[in-house]
């Protein structure tokens, strides 16, 4: 259990208390100490709940394992595992360039909740999807926008390996492009096989040793 699932038990556990204690002695309420603790019972310590609430929500969206738990989403999870080095995902995950626990919020930071206003009210549209609409299968799932170079130079941007790539120089101000988003890195014969699940059943896979 980690520290905000803890302070989140707690203060349940005493707004809780107060609460009983106020309904089995409603008189408490006449004096001044005992409209301090309806005061705390019914506003502070709920408002504070969920506000932790909030917190842990926001930290669970960040895993892994929190992306995969829709099970549209396993062959995506799955791709992680494919054993082959063009497959982008697939090597980052397996050298652990990025944190496996972390992986999928890695490389999709403005997903959702974690994007602009508009990004949220999508989140909120997949929810309704979820429980009222028509699930679509994994391989018409696509990106709303174009994925942005912004999630591959947050890690990779004065990297000597990135910074020194001879393809990322071939034309003249080619590295201002790809550092400016006007150049993909995902264009055609660059970095363009991602998850390419549709491909699932004929490549082989990684197991890692236990």
């Amino acid at each position: 259990m980690n520290l905000s699932s803890v302070v989140l038990a707690t203060l349940l556990g005493i707004a809780a208390a107060f609460a009983l204690i106020i309904v089995l002695r409603p008189n408490l309420t006449r004096s001044a100490g005992g409209k301090i603790l309806t005061f705390l019972a019914f506003f502070i310590l709920p408002l504070l709940a969920g506000w932790a609430g909030f917190n842990q929500h926001m930290q669970m969206a960040e895993s892994t394992q929190f992306c995969l738990s829709c099970h549209v989403m396993s062959d995506y999870g799955h791709s992680l595992y494919v054993d082959d080095p063009s497959y982008i995902p697939a090597v980052h995950y397996q050298n652990r360039l990025v944190p496996r626990d972390a992986a999928c919020y890695t490389c999709h930071t403005d997903y959702t909740m974690f994007g602009t206003v508009r990004s949220k009210f999508r989140g909120l549209r997949h929810i309704y999807i979820e429980y009222f609409g028509h699930i679509p299968q994994p391989q018409n799932i696509k990106l709303y926008t174009p994925f942005n170079n912004r999630e591959c130079l947050h890690c990779h941007l004065g990297a000597r390996p990135f910074e020194d790539e001879p393809s990322h120089s071939k034309k003249p101000g080619e590295m201002a492009q790809i550092k400016d988003n006007q150049l993909s890195c995902m264009s055609s014969g660059c970095h363009d096989t991602v998850h390419a699940i549709n491909s699932l059943s004929e490549a082989s896979f990684w197991k890692p040793k236990e």
